[in-house]
Parts: C-alpha cells; sequence; structure tokens
C-alpha cells in the first residue's frame, strides 16, 4: 500500500511522520494473555496519570494541537489514545471487541499514538492519501454512525476515508476474518525514533497473540 501525506496536512504540521505495519494475521475472539497485558498497563496509568495530565503525553498533545489547526476542538472530537486512557482513568472497562481490535488498542494505549488499524482487503485501489476532511463530507465511524469529519485528520482511499485519529471507518474495519492487516501509526509530534518503536512493538504483539510473523513496519512522511 502507497501513502501519500499530503500537502495539506504538511502545511499544519511538517513534522508529522507516520509508520505502517503491514502484516498477515489470524484473529481470534479473545486472547487471554493480551488481557493480562492490558490489565498491566491499565494499573500503571490509574497511578501516573490523571484526566488532565494524560493531556500532556507528547503524542495526544501533538495530535491535540494539529486537530487546532484544522480547526476541530480536540475536548469534542478526542483523539483515539486520549479516549482510551481518559476511559481507563474513569475508572471504566475497555472494550473488548477481538484480538486484533485489543492488540492495536494496547499499542495506542502504550505509546499515545492514535492508531488505525484496518482490513488491507477492503481498500479501493492502492494508494491511501493522508488530508484533511471537508464540510459534508460522509463518513461513518466504527460503532458511531455518521460523524463529522470536517476538519479532522482523514486517510482516504479511491472511495473516500477510511481512518481519523478519532475513529475509523466501517468500511475497512478488522473483523475477526481479517487476513490482510495494515495498521496506520500516527506520529504528529514527530518523534521518527518512537514512532519507529510502536510500530515494533506492534509487530511484537502480532507475533505472540495473532500467529503473525510481524511483516514489515515503514517509515512515510511528506515527500519532498
Amino acid at each position: 500500500m502507497k501513502i501519500i501525506v499530503s500537502k495539506d496536512i504538511n502545511n499544519v504540521c511538517p513534522e508529522f511522520v507516520g509508520a505502517a505495519v503491514e502484516a498477515m494475521v489470524e484473529n481470534t475472539s479473545y486472547s487471554a494473555p493480551l488481557w493480562e497485558e492490558i490489565h498491566r498497563w491499565e494499573e500503571k496509568y490509574r497511578q501516573q496519570l490523571t484526566t488532565e495530565t494524560l493531556k500532556e503525553l507528547p503524542g495526544i498533545a501533538a495530535t491535540r494541537r494539529v486537530y487546532k489547526l484544522c480547526g476541530k476542538d480536540p475536548s469534542r472530537y478526542r483523539p483515539a489514545s486520549e479516549q482510551l486512557i481518559r476511559r481507563i482513568l474513569q475508572g471504566k472497562e475497555l472494550y473488548q471487541i477481538d484480538t486484533l481490535v485489543d492488540l492495536v488498542n494496547l499499542a495506542s494505549i502504550v505509546y499515545g499514538y492514535s492508531i488505525g488499524g484496518f482490513d488491507a482487503s477492503k481498500f479501493c485501489g492502492g494508494t491511501l492519501t493522508l488530508g484533511i476532511g471537508r464540510e459534508g463530507e460522509p463518513y461513518e465511524g466504527i460503532g458511531r454512525g455518521m460523524i463529522n469529519i470536517a476538519h479532522l485528520p482523514v486517510y482516504r482511499d479511491e472511495q473516500g476515508g477510511v481512518g481519523t485519529p478519532t475513529s475509523d471507518n466501517e468500511r475497512t474495519k478488522m473483523t475477526i476474518d481479517t487476513r490482510h492487516l495494515l495498521v496506520l501509526i500516527n506520529g504528529y509530534d514527530g518523534n521518527e525514533e518512537r514512532v519507529m518503536q510502536n510500530g515494533i512493538y506492534i509487530q511484537e504483539l502480532l507475533r505472540r497473540y495473532a500467529n503473525s510473523d510481524g511483516g514489515t513496519v515503514t517509515l512515510y512522511r511528506m515527500s519532498e
């Protein structure tokens, strides 16, 4: 999959760096060892963070800043990583969906980046372009119905939007039948080393919990 970072994104965040993890996988409905790992991170964050201080985590702070620069209120349309950690800090249980969704959520919690997980077989065409949502652009968020993605960063394939840092699209979501996985890490803080570490961590999770060799991890940014 070719990934293009548009000039629209480059104008508001020239330091953006992303990572794509592409792998063949086997999904399962539940993984007890994975959830033991998730619970360890839940306890750690409940001891270390509050719903206010979590906004200062570099990946979350940078994404919130880009939302504002794009014209979106980050407190109304929270980045997914912030949503997840905030839920933990409020004493609520994280949603248990399936192993692929759960491990992508864990990777987002650990590094603080908003991460999109997709069934790559559902994309239209061979290119994804990261741009900014337009007024009236149709977009069905997973479990959220139609949402307003105007002024949100958004990945589009030939058919339309597939992922934002707030919510991925129903059309390309992972399911129990997903075999070809693409995970996109959004590094609006420009920390190439940490973004790559996040990608390598996802590869490790895939090896442990998704019967995968981990696939490949590739960095991408605005082309010169």
